[in-house]
């Protein structure tokens, strides 16, 4: 297992370099000068002079004045030690833009992933179990309308009924304006400003990850070995629980790594529409000023995220099914 580890580890890192070329060179390509947004555009007619100075000034600053592939050089080994160049818009080192946006978002996907965890799994189980009665045909046309409506729709949606027509969610903002809340009251606060955009984040979830569960579970049940295991007079839940749902867990694995990994990504709407200070605002922010110091490091750690997620879903195959070979 180490072997394959090792082995892994190598291919994460060979593609890890193959994608940082391709997306420095693709923001390179980009039209637009981050340098001359760093500058006062008045000292431009003002003071000509002054201001072709403070240009160059700016493209030192942010390495543009060396050749394409000495800024990628330069990027790269300052990335890898933890410096992930100066942010154009925000004046600032990027990794002091990115701490606390990374934070919230994280705090918000975990929540959601413990959420998305606690209902589906047993909603896919009681459903494959009750497969065709009454309670799943109505979780099933509930998951097809689910999966039918994108997230901002769910989101406009929850804030007309939760936040206006019935006032108990906040619609945006990370925390009450100019209250001087402390200790539980200050979480409180956070946490109650999180609610709204946590509960469409799990509404958007719930239904593609539902009808997963349950075709696996489904899959399963119909396998010679849980007939032979209930005519050796299991108890009904020793069958579902102990046998099937273990079974089961290799495609919900899948699924729950690649939902996990895209919702990091998915979060940016969300994030967007309650103005929910996460890196999905920094995102579009940056995306808009051509920060391309700040584009780039937020688009390593998307490539990042994805390269660990696929790496930890191929071992946890192994730790749901030992049958399952590393090679």
């Amino acid at each position: 297992m180490s072997k394959y580890i090792i082995k892994r580890l190598i291919y994460v890192a060979f593609v890890f370099f193959i994608l940082s070329i391709i997306l420095f060179g693709m923001y390179k390509l980009v039209p637009g000068d981050p340098a001359k947004m760093m500058v006062d555009q008045e000292l431009a007619a003002k003071d000509p002079a002054k201001f072709e100075q403070a240009y160059q000034n700016a493209r030192k600053t942010l390495g543009f004045d060396k050749p394409v592939y000495v800024q990628y050089c330069k990027w790269m080994g300052k990335m890898l030690t933890g410096n992930f160049g100066y942010s154009s818009i925000y004046r600032k080192d990027v990794a002091e833009v990115v701490k606390l946006p990374l934070l919230n978002t994280a705090k918000l996907n975990i929540l959601n992933l413990i959420l998305v965890f606690a209902i589906t799994i047993p909603l896919g189980i009681t459903t494959a179990i009750k497969r065709y009665s009454v309670y799943d045909n109505t979780v099933q046309v509930l998951t097809v309308i689910g999966i039918s409506l994108p997230s901002f729709i769910i989101a406009l949606v929850c804030i007309y009924f939760f936040a206006i027509k019935t006032p108990i969610f906040f619609i945006s903002g990370m925390a009450t304006a100019g209250a001087d809340f402390h200790g539980i009251r200050l979480f409180w606060d956070k946490l109650h400003h999180m609610l709204l955009p946590l509960l469409v984040m799990t509404l958007f979830s719930l239904a593609s990850i539902t009808r997963y569960v349950r075709g696996a579970m489904i899959d399963v049940l119909r396998m010679d070995f849980i007939r032979t295991a209930r005519a050796k007079g299991l108890r009904e839940k020793v069958v579902i629980y102990s046998h099937a749902f273990r079974n089961a867990l290799i495609p919900v694995v899948t699924i729950f790594t690649w939902w996990f990994v895209g919702i990091f990504g998915g979060s940016i709407i969300i994030e967007q529409i309650f103005l929910y200070n996460g890196m999905g605002q920094i995102m579009i922010q940056s995306l808009r000023n051509q920060d391309f110091a700040l584009c780039l490091t937020m688009n390593m750690f998307y490539i990042i995220l994805a390269l660990a997620g696929n790496l930890i879903m191929d071992l946890s195959y192994l730790l749901v099914d030992p049958r399952v070979k590393l090679s």
